[in-house]
């Protein structure tokens, strides 16, 4: 025993103890906190690429993806479509030859695809935000005698035709967008990445 009834080396290791604790108490706080400033997974996700099996979609036929939190549409044009979409008569388009700035380079000219068959397109209307409904068929009675099919609008009667080009006379200012993307395979279709990054 020590002068005054102190045992030193009891106190050595009580204040070790004390400093050992508290550092492990401190590192269980920063540990949640650091990890907060990451992203979650679900934000991670919600950004990153998505690939979609092409594999089974039928000609004439539109499947849908999720990719950023928007609904991505992907169809399998046919050799009739693809010819009714590139013989729609300019005047009736608002952006024709899709100048905007609404699809990737790659992505350019009347059909808006890499691939003729196969058109990806953001199913967003270009005008408030709506999602427009898939009206493949050729001269729909609702829809006018003229109507070559492609995407209609129910909120406020935006017409779009089966490569997401905007007709005139609409509510929306845009041609729908084409997201970036790539083909992994003949089967699979990568969406949000861009073809130069394979």
């Amino acid at each position: 025993m020590a002068d005054n009834g102190v045992n030193k080396g009891r106190r050595r290791f009580l204040v070790g103890a004390t400093t050992v604790v508290g550092a492990v108490g401190a590192v269980g706080v920063a540990v949640p906190f650091v990890a907060s400033w990451q992203p979650s997974a679900k934000a991670l996700a919600a950004g990153a690429p998505v690939s979609a099996d092409i594999s089974k979609l039928e000609t004439g036929q539109q499947m849908t993806v999720e990719w950023r939190g928007k609904p991505i549409w992907i169809v399998r044009r046919s050799e009739e479509m693809i010819e009714q979409t590139r013989n729609i008569s300019p005047e009736r388009l608002r952006d024709p030859q899709a100048q905007a700035e609404q699809q990737p380079p790659y992505a350019s000219g009347p059909l808006r695809s890499i691939r003729p068959e196969i058109a990806v397109l953001v199913g967003i209307c270009t005008h408030l935000g709506c999602s427009p409904t898939f009206r493949p068929e050729p001269g729909a009675a609702d829809l006018g005698g003229d109507w070559p099919g492609g995407y209609f609008c129910p909120c406020h009667g935006s017409r779009f035709d089966l490569a997401g080009r905007v007709f005139t006379g609409v509510p929306a200012p845009l041609n729908l967008e084409v997201p970036p993307h790539r083909y992994e395979s003949d089967t699979v279709l990568v969406v949000g990445e861009d073809e130069e990054a394979s």
